[in-house]
């Protein structure tokens, strides 16, 4: 066997026979690095039987039920359970929770039946053991597994007629048919080909756990994502006790869906009603707060918008968010500049966060944003029972959101009695929510701030 040295980005796979500070192909930044591979080119091997192509009526199409996994939550976020045969993605920081998380699942299916084999590449048994007691599972009888080697995982898969799998984690899998080191990009892709095909062929349903990089990206390769059926990401914040699942991708279910933990010593526990943990227990209005109606998947998620504005003395004013994209910020502030009137802005220190770290993706919380941001500056606090639900445009004009009428009556059942939405020739009526159309942000100001 002829090895040869080779630089092979771990983003995009393209190899290059020298070292780059950035990827030709992809544009990464320090994605090259050095690997060392077989030179020989590597055996065809031929089919054993042919394989036969099917008409589209002919394929059986009989429902097979979903495996329960015991955590609400999780199956929420996976679409109602677990379809046999998937392959999901888990990615989070480290410490995070994921081996907690997939371990908690693994015990409630174990005890409900379900034949579990939990592979740990990173821990040993004993290792894998106390955390279980940790957790509650000490006399569980799922199968453990301590086992890097991919042909060996494969083998007990079929030995114990698993239903379902957990490798935690990808990036320290290898097979021997390479002789590249665990976690490059080859024995990642290679690996996760071998799992993604058992599970095919043997619908057991198989999870992956994924480390992710300081860009906060799922480390490995690309196509890792694009050979899974679901990609799950687990956030929060560190210094919060509180955990959120979201659905990045998902062929079975919607994308986007959302889960909540909260992480206490024996581990993780479900949060039955996440719109009150977002909301402070504030018994006075207070300038610079602000409610907004976030649709995660399809859950309504009520989230308070806190917004602290101070001169910034000497130097460039600094704009510091958490939970809310600082580009989008900038946006708004602009509008409140020119088309508001608040030119004090410019002057300014901006910070703006969500209440529990909730990433505010979509365009509905624009209008909360900015009244948070305008009641600091002003130093006028809204109304407790106020909420806005909106985007707003470069003009200064609210336009209307997806699904309103889910997201009015979240904030009914939490107890807000007003809500700024934008102007419609047939506005929503909603027996206990006053609901106010506006056209633009100064009217929302002279309503929200009198």
């Amino acid at each position: 066997m002829k090895l040869k040295a080779v630089f092979i980005c771990q983003q995009c796979g393209a190899q290059a026979v020298k070292w780059a500070g950035r990827c030709p192909s992809c544009g990464a930044w320090n994605a090259v690095v050095e690997e060392v591979v077989d030179d020989q080119p590597p055996r065809v091997q031929r089919m054993s039987e042919a394989v036969e192509p099917v008409t589209l009526v002919s394929v059986s199409l009989d429902e097979r039920p979903r495996i329960q996994t015991g955590l609400g939550e999780l199956d929420r976020v996976l679409g109602g359970g677990l379809v046999p045969g998937s392959v999901t993605l888990v990615g989070g920081e480290p410490g995070i929770g994921k081996s907690t998380l997939l371990l908690s699942m693994a015990g409630r299916l174990s005890a409900n039946g379900v034949r579990v084999l939990y592979v740990s590449g990173e821990e040993s048994l004993h290792q894998t053991k106390l955390r279980a007691a940790r957790l509650g599972l000490a006399s569980s009888v799922m199968r453990l597994l301590a086992c890097t080697q991919v042909e060996m995982i494969l083998e007990a898969i079929r030995n114990t007629a698993a239903q379902v799998a957990v490798v935690d984690s990808i990036q320290v899998m290898e097979s021997e048919a390479l002789s590249s080191s665990p976690g490059s990009i080859g024995q990642v892709r290679a690996c996760a080909q071998a799992l993604v095909r058992l599970a095919k062929t043997s619908d057991c349903a198989v999870f992956f756990v994924g480390h992710v990089t300081k860009e906060g990206s799922l480390a490995g390769p690309k196509v890792l994502e694009h050979m899974v059926d679901t990609v799950l990401y687990f956030e929060g914040e560190p210094t919060s006790g509180f955990r959120l699942l979201r659905s990045i991708k998902n062929r079975f279910g919607a994308t986007y869906e959302l889960g909540v933990f909260h992480m206490v010593t024996e581990g993780l526990v479900e949060v039955s009603n996440p719109s009150e943990m977002f909301l402070s227990d504030r018994t006075q209005s207070i300038p610079g707060c602000m409610v907004t109606v976030s649709l995660e998947g399809s859950r309504p998620l009520v989230v308070e918008v806190q917004a602290l504005a101070s001169p910034c003395g000497v130097g460039f004013p600094r704009r510091k968010t958490t939970g809310v994209d600082v580009n989008r910020l900038a946006v708004l502030l602009a509008v409140l500049e020119r088309r508001v009137g608040l030119r004090s802005l410019s002057q300014e220190d901006v910070f703006v966060s969500s209440l529990g770290g909730v990433r505010l993706a979509e365009p509905a919380a624009d209008l909360a944003v900015t009244l948070a941001i305008a009641s600091s500056v002003k130093d006028r606090p809204t109304q407790k029972a106020d909420l806005a639900i909106g985007e707003v445009g470069l003009t200064g004009e609210v336009r209307p959101v997806i699904n309103l009428a889910q997201r009015l009556q979240e904030a009914k059942r939490v107890g807000f009695r007003r809500c700024f939405v934008a102007h419609a020739k047939h506005p929503l009526q909603l027996d206990g929510l006053e609901i106010i159309g506006i056209r633009d942000v100064r009217d929302t100001l002279d309503l929200a701030l009198s």
